[in-house]
């Protein structure tokens, strides 16, 4: 059986204002083949944007098993995964935990594929990172945004 390539998953979040309208971008890519998405919200968060822009690129992945370099300017996202952050949030019940809707349907995603997440910095020129952010912006400047439901101001306030 041919084996199958690595899937690089570039991505992206950005919010005018925090909170504020807000989008996410993500740039699959898998050998010669690329796909791009994105999509806004009328009132969000950078970091949830973030963590849903590698949230909807993992959901538009149909290889069960598949090997996904994740690629991040979100030290958010990044180490909640890498540093294991997430796996205490859980043990914990979710307590004093943000975007905890989001990061339940990362769990459920998680387990599909073999994971690896890499740290780039933001705006210093890496051309998918800066295409992803391209995105988001484009996104969050369009009319007629949805309410991102699963946010609340009191997401604001917890530790």
């Amino acid at each position: 059986m041919k084996q199958r390539p690595v899937i690089h998953l570039y991505t992206d979040g950005a919010a005018s204002g925090n909170p504020g309208p807000g989008g996410w971008g993500a740039v699959l890519i898998c050998g010669d083949l690329r796909k791009e998405m994105s999509g806004g919200y009328s009132l969000t968060t950078n970091n949830r944007m973030e963590l849903l822009a590698v949230i909807r690129g993992l959901e538009a992945i149909r290889w069960e098993g598949a090997e996904v370099e994740v690629w991040s300017d979100s030290s958010y996202v990044v180490d909640s995964v890498s540093k294991g952050w997430l796996d205490s949030w859980i043990a914990r019940g979710w307590k004093k935990t943000k975007n905890v809707d989001l990061w339940m349907r990362f769990v459920e995603l998680r387990g599909h594929f073999r994971l690896h997440f890499n740290w780039l910095k933001g705006h210093a020129g890496h051309p998918e990172n800066e295409r992803c952010d391209s995105l988001a912006v484009a996104a969050y400047h369009m009319s007629g945004l949805p309410q991102d439901e699963g946010y609340t101001v009191t997401d604001t306030k917890l530790i």
